[in-house]
């Protein structure tokens, strides 16, 4: 076990347990998919409405389930956008679950790492006038990653989720759901393809906050 997933595990162990509901559990049905059969289950924020969508293939009350926690990036995934490796990231973590059987991907609306879509078009351009990823964030007044990992920890303990392992490359997610609660077992790898557009991204994300990238084109630098 690495030291991050150590220390996410004892995050986790004196995290306290979630007193109210943020979410409720709204619609759930089958979904055949390319990769099979999945169940779409939709969740939905009390407070604001904003829906969020886990897809759940087998039965994942128990421990140590397969889980990514996956932030929508309508740019790559919906658009076709070359700047980020999210689009390969859900079909990875989907293919990685569809291969086992079991496990769950948690869609989260949060776009742009929490800052919205039009936020995250504004720092397209400042980053098209030579910034990186995080410093438009701070240009535009706000964090590196405003991203929250509370209503993630809902959705997992009311999918009967006990323990996972995170099937992802940013350490910030291990602790992020560990002190929302959920116990980390394991980190699974997740190899991002670097293109010309996005391998300096990659590089900043692996520089600046310690990302675990491996990369598997353009001969990048690998990283374990």
């Amino acid at each position: 076990m690495s030291n991050l997933v150590a220390v996410a595990g004892r995050k986790a162990r004196g995290a306290h347990e979630a007193t109210s509901t943020t979410v409720e559990l709204y619609a759930d049905a089958p979904l055949p998919t390319a990769r099979g059969l999945f169940r779409a289950v939709v969740f939905r924020e009390r407070r604001s409405g904003v829906e969020h969508v886990a897809m759940v293939m087998g039965d994942v009350a128990g421990e140590a389930v397969a889980v990514r926690v996956h932030s929508e990036c309508l740019t790559s995934e919906v658009l076709g956008s070359l700047k980020c490796d999210c689009r390969a990231q859900l079909d990875r973590a989907l293919d990685l679950i569809a291969a086992r059987g079991r496990g769950a991907l948690l869609y989260l609306r949060q776009e742009g790492r929490g800052i919205g879509l039009g936020n995250k078009i504004r720092a397209y351009a400042l980053q098209a006038q030579g910034h990186d990823t995080y410093e438009a964030n701070r240009l535009l007044g706000f964090p590196d990653d405003l991203r929250r990992y509370d209503v993630a920890a809902e959705m997992l303990r009311l999918l009967g989720v006990r323990s996972v392992e995170l099937i992802t490359n940013n350490p910030q997610k291990l602790s992020g759901l560990a002190e929302a609660g959920v116990p980390v077992r394991g980190r699974i790898q997740l190899p991002s393809p670097a293109n010309p557009f996005n391998v300096e991204y990659l590089r900043v994300k692996r520089e600046r906050t310690g990302h675990l990238i491996q990369t598997d084109d353009d001969g990048a630098a690998r990283t374990a």
